[in-house]
């Protein structure tokens, strides 16, 4: 048993982390009512989570170099549990976004690299491929049991509470990470290049904060620009959002460089770009980060949706979601298990098919309610579709490199998972809002309310349309003036466009489904205990010729 104590305490931590992207979702209704916040807020806060561990994960894996591994992950664990307990007291959003989005986020940053090479520094062989396998089912576990945690704390306690548990899981942690081994201690002395920090966190902020504010912003064309001084910013008449996006890409093409000039210089890089020439871990990590945005963008839109058109609460929206998890967890267990008689690739390519079609049948069967067995059929052959891929890619990714380059694998493999979250729901996020402002301002302009409710109506939303219970529309609509019957008519066209705005989110959803299957074709292709069709130690040296 002791053999299996060391994936136990790392399985913990790994728990606690992807769990903490998923918990919030079904509470979101709750928290904006505690918090006296809205849903676009939550959308921030819960992108910029995700993205600071994007941003900074690269640095935290060669943080665990500096530092040593064990010590990288015990630093991390304790800022982490300081991050859950500021949340858990958080008055208002901006003190939860600084005690989740930031300084959980930070935490993380030295965890999840640090468990991926402290898996390699302790284990071998099979007994390795088994403990990144678990970590992997565990991983899927955690997101398929967020809603339902989330949602029975939020209902019967508080959302509180889920951050206060994770102080005390943390502690726990922590107290048992001597019975890990870090042969690496702390001898590796390097200097961390600061503008190769600055350069990878700026060029992924510009990116995804390009893509949250594209629902307001506009894509190309501006639509509302932010001001400065009393002046629309749109730079050549071009919206924003596409200069935060190009910005972005060329901050990360410049960071490149700059690890390429170190690299020839003989100084430290943050990371060897060269690792990305490998071509299994290149598809890898291309189907992780789609994999994560796919997750995040259904974990996003559908309790959404749930809670602030239907009202469920943050259980039944846990159970309503019941039908993913399960099968992730399923799922995540029977690839594991199929890893000894079928190849990697052909686990993964299983999975990317079964995705498109649940993204198909979970886009033909939107309705007011969501309730009808189709619904429920298509969110259970997606979560099976996300189990088989998250039980493959942990493996593929890190068997990618030689035992030196683990933490650099660990912290692309971290990246890739939170960049992938983060873009998943601004982007089905961003398409969500901005679909229900267009279909509502189209609604009331076809509709028969009289020209002075569709002028009121109009100048109301012009900064874009909040996602608010559909319910409470008619007395918004009533305190503000209308009649009982331009209020009960105005409370229908909204509600349509939520279901509008709904449809359009999976439309995107099959696109990005889509998308992924152009990403596994450097999937290793050998089985487990076979001959290997690619050498993983030899393939570094390869790509650095």
């Amino acid at each position: 048993m002791r053999k299996w104590a060391v994936v136990a305490i790392l399985a913990a931590a790994q728990f606690v982390m992807v769990l903490d992207g998923t918990v919030m979702n079904v509470s979101i209704s709750t928290v904006v009512v505690d918090l006296g916040t809205s849903v676009a807020a939550m959308q921030a806060a819960i992108t910029f989570y995700t993205l600071t561990m994007a941003a900074f994960m690269l640095l935290g894996a060669k943080l665990g170099d500096v530092w040593g591994r064990r010590r990288a992950f015990v630093i991390g664990s304790c800022v982490y549990a300081v991050g859950s307990l500021t949340t858990a007291l958080s008055p208002n959003i901006g003190v939860l976004m600084i005690g989740w989005s930031l300084i959980e986020g930070l935490g993380a940053v030295l965890v999840i690299p640090a468990i991926a090479a402290l898996i390699a520094d302790n284990y071998e062989g099979r007994a390795r491929i088994t403990s990144y396998a678990i970590i992997g089912a565990v991983s899927g576990a955690a997101v398929a049991a967020g809603p339902l945690i989330g949602g029975f704390v939020t209902t019967y306690f508080s959302w509180r509470y889920v951050f206060l548990s994770e102080v005390v899981i943390m502690a726990v942690v922590v107290g048992f990470t001597r019975l890990i081994s870090d042969p690496t201690g702390s001898a590796r002395r390097s200097r961390i290049d600061a503008l190769s920090v600055v350069l990878s966190a700026l060029g992924l902020l510009g990116i995804v904060l390009g893509m949250l504010q594209s629902k307001t912003w506009g894509w190309i064309i501006p639509l509302h620009s932010p001001e400065v001084f009393g002046v629309a910013v749109a730079p050549l008449g071009i919206s924003l959002t596409t200069w935060l996006i190009l910005g972005g890409i060329a901050l990360l093409v410049a960071f490149a460089a700059r690890q390429r000039h170190l690299i020839a210089a003989g100084r430290s890089a943050l990371l060897d770009v060269s690792l990305l020439r490998i071509r299994r871990l290149r598809s890898g990590l291309s189907v992780l980060g789609a994999q994560y945005a796919i997750t995040a963008a259904l974990f996003f839109m559908v309790p959404v949706y749930l809670q602030m058109t239907l009202g469920l609460d943050a259980l039944s929206t846990g159970i309503r979601i019941f039908p993913l998890s399960i099968s992730l967890i399923i799922f995540s267990i029977v690839g594991t298990r199929l890893a000894t008689i079928w190849s990697a690739r052909r686990i993964v390519r299983l999975g990317q098919v079964i995705l498109v079609l649940s993204s198909l049948v979970l886009l033909g069967t939107i309705d007011i309610k969501l309730d009808t067995l189709a619904f429920g059929i298509g969110m259970f052959t997606a979560g099976a579709a996300l189990g088989l891929l998250a039980s493959q890619l942990g493996n593929v990714n890190m068997s990618s490199v030689g035992e030196d380059k683990s933490s650099e694998a660990g912290g692309l493999q971290g990246v890739f998972q939170n960049l992938g979250s983060s873009l998943g729901t601004a982007l089905i996020g961003s398409v969500l809002m901005s679909t229900l402002a267009i279909s509502f301002s189209a609604g009331v302009a076809s509709s028969q309310l009289p020209d002075d409710v569709q002028q009121t109506v109009a100048t109301a939303t012009e900064q874009g349309v909040q996602i608010i219970p559909a319910a409470s529309v008619e007395k918004i609509a009533t305190d503000a003036g209308l009649s009982d019957t331009d209020a009960a008519d105005l409370a229908t066209i909204y509600s349509s466009s939520q279901i509008q705005a709904l449809r359009i989110a999976f439309l995107a959803l099959v696109l990005l489904s889509l998308g992924t299957l152009f990403f596994s074709r450097g999937i290793p292709n050998d089985v487990l205990g076979r001959a290997p069709s690619e050498s993983p130690a030899a393939e570094p040296s390869k790509a650095g010729s």
